[in-house]
């Protein structure tokens, strides 16, 4: 259940914007994974797949779609100012343990504090940089990868329509395979 300020933002913001609220609550749950700083989303009313990140790097469906990148980085900026004001509360960490937000397990304290994470289509990730991990959680189940001496940055999914995982490094792209996965 979400808390009525949220509700009212929501809906707000969708009038704002000029999109359902179902496409704001894509974009907030969205930018909620990436701490506010980033978001990597899929939903028709917002280009299909896209990626968003504070500071102006904005992709969608359509690269040439430059009123729909408009849109999307318009709502993603106000979503992301209202988050840093305490104007959206995390609410899947408050509610932690219950409903929907239940499947989404906390990262393992042992990893330490991410240093970006992201989500889409189901999977979320997180960079722990400190002790070189990666943690991808598809469904509720979380796996950890040795990133070695990667130091990894953004993520992006694999087009046509696989779920697999590419990293950039300071060393190039980097496949979710090539990494050593720990059990």
């Amino acid at each position: 259940m979400t808390a009525p300020t949220t509700d009212k933002t929501v809906s707000d913001l969708a009038q704002r914007h000029e999109v359902s609220e179902d496409a704001v609550r894509t974009l907030l749950a969205a930018l909620r994974a990436g701490n506010g700083r980033q978001a990597q989303f899929s939903h028709p009313e917002l280009g299909g797949m896209g990626q968003w990140s504070a500071g102006g790097m904005v992709m969608v469906g359509d690269m040439f779609d430059a009123s729909m990148k408009e849109k999307v980085d318009a709502l993603c900026t106000d979503l992301a100012k209202r988050m840093s004001d305490g104007d959206l509360p995390d609410e899947p960490e408050q509610a932690a343990g219950q409903g929907a937000s239940a499947k989404e397990k906390p990262w393992p304290e042992d990893l330490g504090r991410p240093s970006s994470t992201g989500s889409q289509n189901g999977m979320r990730y997180a960079v722990f940089p400190e002790t070189r991990r990666l943690a991808i959680d598809t469904d509720g189940r979380i796996e950890i990868y040795d990133t070695g001496d990667h130091r990894i940055g953004g993520a992006a999914q694999q087009q046509g329509g696989g779920s697999s995982l590419a990293f950039s490094s300071q060393n190039g792209p980097v496949r979710l395979s090539e990494l050593r996965r720990l059990d």
